[in-house]
């Protein structure tokens, strides 16, 4: 029984280990994803790697409220349904409207591409099947050396009205833990080896000061705080590296709130099936 317990312990650490590029060149990161990954990666995320070192091209397919099924859909029917951002190594932001899932898929060679599921479905599992599936063969399709990313997404807030607030109660708490157990299923079936825990994060977020405030309107993201905890946790997901003491922060951001939001993504990343209450004195 010990030797199981061993074996299983290094094959999740071998699953959710980041990989390297190779030696000059930039990092490569597409989102298939909604205003979720716009919240989490559009902003922030290439500044932080820059700041660490690490050149990036970051790009976004992005429909609101996107589910997997409908992204599945616009594969299989060859739809230029998306709006395609990509974020050069320098920077700039290009803009790509009508663009179809293949288009992106080839228009870089890239290292991740990330998968999640529609918010107010993200902790139905039933929900996920069969286009998870389709989806990860697709991909494998264009893009056969990347590695596929599943994005753990936030709950809501505990007053948000989103209308589907109700598939858990209208509880938080509960909306997490079926998030949790959703993307625990998804990695294990696909065998997926690099998650995103964005929604630990934010929970981890909301035991510090900061409270139940992580969102602007329920259930996006708050513009500064909020977005920066999701792609502190983009970075150290997929790059490795420790985010604490980063020195990238958003305009106006003060040092206590970097410090409690880069804490969060920390320790969402280490322990990303638990929230860690994140205790910042500064």
């Amino acid at each position: 029984m010990a030797k199981l317990k061993s074996f299983v312990l290094v094959l999740l650490v071998a699953l959710l280990t980041p990989f390297t590029t190779q030696a000059g060149k930039p990092l490569r990161v597409l989102a298939i994803g909604n205003s979720f990954s716009e919240d989490a990666i559009e902003q922030n995320l290439h500044e932080l790697c820059e700041a660490a070192g690490v050149e990036t091209v970051i790009g976004n397919l992005y429909i609101g409220g996107c589910t997997l099924q409908r992204h599945w859909t616009n594969a299989e029917d060859s739809l230029p349904a998306y709006r395609y951002r990509k974020i050069g190594t320098d920077g700039h932001m290009e803009q790509f409207n009508k663009t179809t899932l293949a288009a992106a898929l080839k228009d870089e060679q890239w290292d991740y591409v990330s998968l999640q599921q529609a918010s107010g479905v993200s902790g139905v599992s039933s929900t996920y099947e069969p286009f998870l599936t389709q989806l990860i063969s697709f991909i494998r399709l264009y893009a056969p050396h990347c590695r596929i990313v599943w994005h753990q997404t936030w709950a809501y807030a505990q007053d948000a009205t989103h209308p589907e607030f109700v598939n858990y109660g209208r509880s938080q708490q509960r909306m997490y833990e079926m998030i949790c157990e959703s993307a625990r299923k998804a990695i294990r079936d696909h065998h997926i080896r690099c998650l995103v825990p964005s929604g630990t994060a934010v929970q981890n977020a909301r035991t510090s000061w900061i409270g139940d405030r992580m969102n602007r309107d329920g259930y996006h993201l708050n513009l500064t705080y909020g977005r920066y905890t999701a792609a502190c946790t983009w970075f150290e997901a997929l790059t490795g590296r420790n985010v604490i003491g980063n020195p990238y922060a958003p305009a106006g951001m003060d040092d206590r709130t970097k410090l409690t939001t880069q804490e969060a993504a920390h320790y969402a990343v280490k322990h990303p099936w638990k929230v860690t209450k994140i205790t910042v004195h500064k």
